[in-house]
């Protein structure tokens, strides 16, 4: 494998403060990258480094000649004087992309809902996120460079976006802390702290699980830290089946570490607790329908949360999963129907939007003027201790809030809406702009909280981690339970938007996603037309065998565990699947064509 690029003693600083001191590192052709750490301590500045956005102060960054880097960065340099079209396929042609299956997946994954023709100044911060890297993905780069790429996508976007990059040949980089997808895509993890580089085999998974082994092996204290890193282990090896059915770590090692470390929560426990504090009786949605604008989203719909039920919520981005959160607070009213709560609900709601703040406030004053000591099933927490759990620690006790970074504001957000001890918690994204220790100590907190937990998240391993159960918005008006989770929402999804519809080409993610191009031809004759709607009806069919038997491949591979064998083969019958897949699809389009679109 040839070697891509290499960083040699670089040391970088800003101010007093040094971000990277004496780092060598490499990445060769193939490579998948992921890279950790808490925000500000440098991920951003290493990708710049990398790239030559920065120069290193010492050091040195060497590159192989004409090296074609693609760069993702966390803000994006489209010109808001294009159009969609002229931003993202810069002159590739509509019958270009559409009859490329790979192109085709791109334009109709990311650019779901955005209509090519519509003006870049026009598009929401989510929508330009989207436009940013469909534009990158559709172009060919030896090694592609992502800062927070799972920014904006829902979860399906998410999934979609790992299987493409484990696809590519092109050796990739990755800042992100969706843990999920470190795991899914990464060969290899650094960590950045305090100015170094530690690199790690595998991905998130076996990341925690050599943390954990450093620790062990230098008989290092039992620290706060430490015990967090194990906790996330024994989670990693016991509550998500997918995950540790995938031979990432040794397992007779993490058994190992994690033989006296009790599951991250007792459920019987909690709900015990919560009785304690909730009647019987929390949020009932009786009947209801909901309506925004011309959108129903419910329909004649009846759902019950009970004491310490942990609900997640799914769907893609416009489904309503605000909404329905803003149903359950009692922001929004029912169109029709009724919402009942609890006598002694006590509830807050983590919206997506970052509260406004008294910008002269000191962080500890602010924090103690809500609640000096916070009580827990673990027993009482001091504001300094929760603000230090927060990573807010030194100066930044002091710091004036209008001097907060973006991320620290979530943190401090987060923090208040704690403090002050609710019974009912609604978090809608609490995810976003939070580093993967801040995520850790979040789900820590909430192991040990007793409350009704409902939480909209795009991060998928958050979900899985801090809920028991998973509801979906399917587009019918009702919310779903989905006994197997995440995975079971995208076998759905799946089915429905890869299934032909009559009138278009194989539906993209959305509905509402950029559809095939027509063919600029006239309508055929009545034969050709004929011959052409009978091998619509036959592909279709066709198609939806292929996609019954890709799911039932798809489960065989997840049932197969560690028999390396026989996901061999079945992965060499899943390939054989897809490529016949892409060859219906793309028959499937030119029979369209004849149709006129």
């Amino acid at each position: 494998m040839s070697n891509l690029l290499n960083l040699e003693g670089v040391s970088k600083s800003y101010g007093v403060r040094p971000l990277l001191a004496n780092v060598s590192l490499g990445i060769t052709s193939g490579d998948r990258i992921g890279i950790v750490g808490r925000n500000g301590d440098g991920k951003t500045t290493l990708l710049e480094v990398m790239t030559g956005i920065e120069e290193a102060d010492t050091g040195r960054v060497s590159r192989s000649r004409g090296l074609l880097v693609g760069y993702l960065h966390q803000g994006d340099e489209l010109d808001d004087t294009h159009t969609v079209r002229e931003a993202v396929l810069r002159g590739l042609e509509d019958h270009e992309w559409a009859a490329d299956s790979t192109l085709r997946g791109i334009v109709t994954e990311l650019l779901a809902g955005v209509e090519l023709d519509r003006s870049v100044h026009g598009l929401s911060g989510g929508e330009r996120r989207r436009c940013a890297l469909a534009a990158l993905l559709l172009g060919d780069h030896e090694l592609i460079v992502l800062d927070e790429p799972t920014n904006h996508l829902d979860v399906e976007a998410v999934a979609w976006l790992a299987d493409h990059l484990r696809r590519r040949t092109s050796a990739l980089v990755v800042v992100t802390h969706d843990r999920w997808f470190l795991d899914e895509v990464c060969q290899w993890t650094w960590e950045v702290h305090d100015g170094a580089v530690d690199v790690y085999e595998g991905g998130y998974a076996a990341f925690v699980l050599a943390k954990a082994e450093r620790s062990r092996q230098a008989d290092a204290s039992e620290s706060r830290r430490q015990n967090l890193a194990k906790k996330e282990l024994a989670w990693l090896r016991r509550g998500a089946p997918a995950r540790t059915a995938k031979p990432k770590f040794r397992i007779d090692a993490a058994n190992k570490l994690i033989e006296d470390v009790p599951a991250p929560r007792d459920r019987l426990e909690l709900q015990k607790f919560a009785t304690q504090r909730l009647g019987k009786d929390v949020i009932d949605v009786e009947e209801v329908d909901l309506q925004r604008g011309e959108r129903k989203l419910l329909t004649d719909a009846t759902w019950r949360l009970g004491p310490g039920d942990r609900v997640g919520i799914v769907g893609v981005n416009g489904a309503g999963k605000t909404s329905v959160l803003s149903l359950l607070s009692g922001t929004l009213a029912p169109t029709k129907g009724r919402m009942k709560l609890g006598k002694t609900v006590a509830m807050q709601h983590l919206t997506q939007a970052l509260d406004d703040v008294d910008p002269m406030g000191r962080v500890l004053p602010t924090v103690e003027a809500i609640r000096r000591v916070t009580v827990t099933k673990d027993g009482e927490i001091t504001a300094t201790s929760m603000l230090e759990r927060f990573g807010f620690t030194g100066d930044k006790l002091t710091a004036r809030l209008g001097d907060l970074s973006g991320g620290e504001r979530r943190r401090f957000q987060l923090l208040k809406l704690l403090l002050t001890e609710p019974n009912v918690l609604l978090l809608d994204e609490p995810t976003n702009d939070l580093d993967i220790e801040t995520l850790t100590v979040l789900e820590d907190f909430l192991d040990g909280w007793p409350g009704t937990l409902v939480v909209v998240s795009h991060d998928r391993y958050f979900l899985e981690r801090v809920t028991d159960s998973v509801w979906a918005l399917l587009g019918d008006g009702q919310l779903s339970m989905l006994p197997r989770g995440v995975d079971e929402y995208l076998e759905r999804r799946a089915v429905t938007a890869t299934t032909p519809v009559a009138t278009g080409g194989p539906a993209p993610a959305s509905s509402s996603g950029p559809a095939a191009p027509a063919s600029g031809k006239a309508k055929a004759g009545s034969a050709e037309e004929r011959n052409a709607r009978k091998a619509v009806a036959r592909l279709e069919k066709q198609l939806k065998k292929l996609l019954t038997r890709e799911a039932e491949l798809n489960a065989a591979v997840l049932a197969a565990g560690t028999d390396y064998a026989a996901i061999a083969a079945i992965s060499a019958d899943l390939q054989a699947v897809l490529a016949e897949k892409d060859d219906v699809e793309l028959e499937w389009l030119e029979a369209s064509e004849v149709l006129g679109g």
